[in-house]
């Protein structure tokens, strides 16, 4: 009998220490502490006066409903890019030469290959008739066949390079002279043209 009533004893302290579930019917019981926090913060919400107050940043690891911010490299590049007033030029050598300058350096080009081949034909006919000699050293070995018309050439198309580079070139005196090789080689075969031509009668 001492034994039973040592396992009633034991068994009824053990289900007391257990915790007794909260049912439907059952209220849950806020602690005071934490019913007078929330008491407070109804108090201070239901004030006009006080600013509210503002909300936390919410980090990359919660889960949220909302969509992240765009912070791509190349939104990020574009509104670099909006931020200057002025297109931004590449790196590098740029055309220095206008349009019009491109066009009158191809014309003088053109005049001054076509005063090469007039340079060549008054030649080549002043020796023919026995009239004259070349004067140029560089130039005597052709005169005497159709190959002085190419010999004629180089000389153009050396004007032609020269005046190119100092067209484009970023001393700005040579700039402003770029016309003149070209120009000084029409005049002198312009030049010596005429001079072969008023050699034949």
């Amino acid at each position: 009998m001492l034994l039973s009533a040592t396992v009633v004893l034991c068994c009824t302290a053990f289900f007391a220490d257990v915790p007794k579930l909260a049912g439907p019917q059952d209220s849950v019981k806020i602690p005071a502490a934490a019913s007078s926090e929330i008491a407070v913060a109804d108090v201070r919400k239901d004030e006009p006066g006080l600013p509210e107050s503002p909300a936390g940043k919410i980090s990359d690891s919660t889960n949220s409903d909302a969509p992240a911010a765009d912070v791509s490299p190349a939104s990020s590049a574009a509104a670099g890019v909006q931020l200057f007033s002025s297109p931004v030029r590449p790196a590098g050598r740029t055309a220095l030469e206008t349009p019009r300058e491109r066009n009158t350096w191809y014309a003088l080009m053109a005049v001054s290959h076509s005063a090469a081949v007039f340079d060549g034909y008054s030649t080549r006919r002043a020796i023919s008739g026995n009239y004259g000699v070349e004067g140029n050293p560089l130039l005597r070995p052709f005169s005497h066949s159709n190959a002085i018309y190419a010999a004629t050439q180089v000389s153009p198309a050396v004007m032609d390079y020269l005046g190119h580079r100092m067209l484009k070139s970023h001393n700005a005196r040579l700039r402003r002279f770029w016309w003149l090789p070209q120009t000084a080689g029409a005049g002198f075969s312009v030049g010596a043209g005429i001079h072969n031509y008023r050699l034949v009668p």
